[in-house]
């Protein structure tokens, strides 16, 4: 896994693992402006990219810390990115995973 494992967090979530942006992720790409989300029925593979985030600092391609199928994708994301901009990391998540 790449550094930039430490700017993302997973927690058990009801359908699986959730992942979602730490504030050290947020102080390391400045604010986000968009992101490539995947739709809900994707399947993803650990190691595998899952995301892309453009942000003031950088674009970056996030890697999936886990293989299965994505359950939800944060309805927050739908018209801006300001859940990933702000103080509350449990409001900036992407998206919620379930393993296979």
């Amino acid at each position: 896994m790449s550094e930039m494992v430490k700017y993302f967090w997973t927690a058990a979530s009801n359908d699986g693992t959730r992942i979602g942006l730490t504030s050290e992720g947020q102080d390391e790409l400045g604010t986000i402006k968009f992101a490539k989300l995947p739709d809900v029925g994707d399947q993803v593979t650990k190691g595998d990219n899952l995301l892309s985030v453009e942000a003031d600092k950088a674009v970056s391609d996030i890697q999936s810390p886990v293989t299965g199928t994505v359950t939800a994708v944060n309805p927050a994301l739908t018209d801006d990115f300001a859940a990933l901009n702000g103080s509350d990391t449990q409001a900036a998540w992407f998206v919620d995973v379930q393993e296979d």
